[in-house]
């Protein structure tokens, strides 16, 4: 690991950045959209007819998570499953264009690329056409995601699971390559879904928000203040089974929920901002929190950066990564210290 000398100062850090391999784990997929103009109702049936304006397809899932950490600065790498059809060829000639590498890519002939198509007019989506599945790779795609995974390792200064519950990660997998990470003494950071929630038992960070850590164990409470105990039991019951180093829990508006190996809680508020879409937002903590891990940073301060990143992506319209150097003249602005 990189971080033998952690960074004295902001500059210092977002510089450790540009040092570091992330290898991505996970469920990569496409957001394919498609905007036009709506004037009348079909006479086929009662729904609107879209004139077509433009299309375009982008990088969702692992691989927008991928761009974030670019965007930072450090090198990612993919470690997915995708089709051997038209969606896997856009996938590939995407990372191609974005400079990211695709040596991490299993080809399937067995299951589709996972495509969002998103149709829009007049600034409002009027249907979403997913084309996916979400079964379990079958014995040959898990052998072929297990080699990618293993060649990668050894290039990697922490790892990323993506999950999105679309079948490439499952509890046997996830367990297998947290293993490993912990053998070659690789950090692990997790975003998860609610398929395989319990299986990430030692994780370094284990990052649910607030409805993924309900649906993951079962669990009903809210977010008020006077729910705070039964949040902080949830969370100690999720460190119970898990034992992970870190909980960090997005509270959406409210903020961010860390606590660390010894057992000290943080509650960070979030900043004031113009929410413009909180799609991303997820993607941008993750990669944060990854980077500042991967440094050996405490706990509060990755929390912190991670939710100061999250919520300055929200300002942008659509699912984009981070900007860099707006995220530390945030950081510096607010005072963050490390």
């Amino acid at each position: 690991m990189p971080a033998a000398i952690s960074p004295a100062s902001l500059p210092e850090l977002f510089a450790a950045f540009n040092n570091l391999t992330v290898l991505i784990v996970g469920d990569v997929m496409m957001d394919a959209y498609v905007w036009g103009k709506t004037t009348r109702i079909s006479p086929e049936a009662p729904v609107p007819v879209v004139n077509v304006s433009r299309t375009e397809q982008r990088l969702g899932g692992a691989a927008n998570v991928a761009l974030n950490v670019q965007a930072l600065g450090a090198t990612p790498l993919l470690c997915a499953i995708i089709g051997d059809d038209q969606g896997g060829d856009q996938l590939l000639e995407l990372l191609r264009t974005t400079g990211l590498s695709a040596d991490g890519i299993v080809r399937s002939q067995h299951r589709p690329t996972t495509v969002k198509q998103r149709i829009l007019a007049h600034g409002q989506q009027l249907l979403r056409i997913d084309s996916e599945v979400e079964h379990d790779l079958n014995e040959e795609e898990s052998r072929g995601l297990a080699e990618s995974f293993e060649e990668l390792l050894g290039r990697a200064d922490v790892v990323i699971f993506e999950d999105y519950d679309k079948g490439v990660l499952n509890e046997k997998s996830i367990q297998h390559f947290i293993q490993l990470a912990r053998k070659q003494g690789v950090p692990t950071v997790v975003d998860p879904k609610k398929k395989n929630f319990l299986a990430y038992q030692h994780c370094t960070l284990f990052k649910p928000n607030l409805k993924e850590l309900r649906e993951g164990l079962k669990l009903e409470f809210g977010d008020t203040d006077a729910e705070k105990p039964a949040f902080e039991a949830a969370v100690a019951q999720l460190r119970a089974v898990l034992k992970p180093e870190i909980v960090l829990v997005t509270l959406s508006e409210r903020g961010v929920f860390v606590e660390n190996g010894q057992m000290k809680r943080t509650y960070i508020p979030a900043h004031l901002r113009s929410i413009s879409d909180v799609s991303g937002a997820g993607d941008t903590v993750i990669s944060i929190a990854a980077l500042c891990v991967a440094l050996g940073l405490a706990a509060p301060v990755t929390a912190a950066l991670a939710n100061l990143g999250g919520g300055l992506v929200c300002e942008q319209v659509g699912v984009v990564p981070i900007e860099k150097q707006l995220l530390l003249a945030e950081a510096q602005a607010v005072g963050l210290a490390l």
